[in-house]
């Protein structure tokens, strides 16, 4: 029997070579927009967890606290931010796949969106891996840390908490940073890297309005609410982990109402209220 759209998804989501990878993610998108029905489900027995995608050996995977702080100072302090990117960049790629490879009986469109998100972070990942390039490192250059992937393996068992939780919690942030990240970088004159994250911002914001579109739709399946749906999952998988500054724009313009924003901030307050408390 020939695999399936989603079985070859799985399949790239374990390979190891980054260049491999992001070829496959751009044939097996083109394969799923001309293709009649991507909803086929894996065949039994071929689902499994994915603790720890394919990656390359390097970078070396550190905790969060060992990565080397750096800043925009110094060419290599920039080399190390944009390494940092393209590692996330690089683990999106592979949450786009493992989004299209796990969830079964979503709609048809689903897996094209997740497949194209995958595509897109692909196209982030090899920006900032010439960035890299360019200027004598690459990716495995810097140490790395692997903690992205974990809320990806605590959101496996259910899909409405996945589209909760990656885009419209962790994939946000990098909305919220960004701006001001790229004003750190116009003091250094680095007009090569603001523009990489110009493509990665605006790419992001529809990343966002993906997950919040199919959160939605999972909880209209449910027949729950999806704001109190989303602050009840933010207070028991991020409970004090939320913070601010928020891009408003952004997130709006990814499907984010002003209740939702209102509830972040609340949050935060109710966080740091409790911090002083102490």
């Amino acid at each position: 029997m020939s695999q399936t759209i989603r079985e070859r998804a799985g399949i790239l989501l374990r390979d190891n070579d980054p260049s491999v990878k992001a070829d496959g993610v751009r044939a097996l998108y083109d394969e799923a927009m001309a293709a009649a029905d991507v909803t086929v489900p894996r065949t039994p027995g071929s689902i499994e967890p994915v603790p720890d995608p394919g990656r390359p050996e390097r970078p070396t995977l550190v905790a969060p606290r060992d990565v080397p702080k750096r800043g925009p100072a110094t060419p290599e302090g920039r080399a190390s931010m944009a390494h940092s990117f393209a590692h996330i960049e690089f683990n999106a790629m592979n949450i786009g796949l493992d989004a299209c490879y796990r969830f079964d009986a979503m709609p048809a469109d689903f897996y094209r969106d997740w497949l194209s998100v995958a595509r897109d972070e692909a196209k982030h990942f090899e920006l900032l891996n010439a960035y890299l390039r360019e200027r004598g490192y690459e990716y495995g250059s810097f140490p790395a840390h692997a903690s992205l992937w974990e809320t990806v393996h605590d959101t496996e068992h259910d899909v409405m908490v996945r589209m909760a939780l990656i885009p419209r919690v962790l994939e946000a942030r990098g909305l919220d940073v960004t701006p001001g990240i790229q004003r750190k970088l116009a003091q250094y004159d680095d007009q090569p890297l603001i523009d990489i994250l110009d493509v990665i911002y605006n790419e992001e914001i529809q990343h966002v309005e993906i997950g919040t579109r199919w959160f939605r739709f999972a909880c209209e399946q449910r027949g729950v609410d999806p704001r109190q749906t989303f602050r009840e999952l933010l207070q028991h998988y991020m409970a004090g982990r939320i913070r601010g500054p928020y891009d408003e724009f952004g997130r709006k313009a990814a499907g984010f109402t002003d209740g939702e924003m209102q509830d972040l901030k609340d949050m935060e307050a109710e966080t740091l209220a409790q911090l002083e408390g102490k």
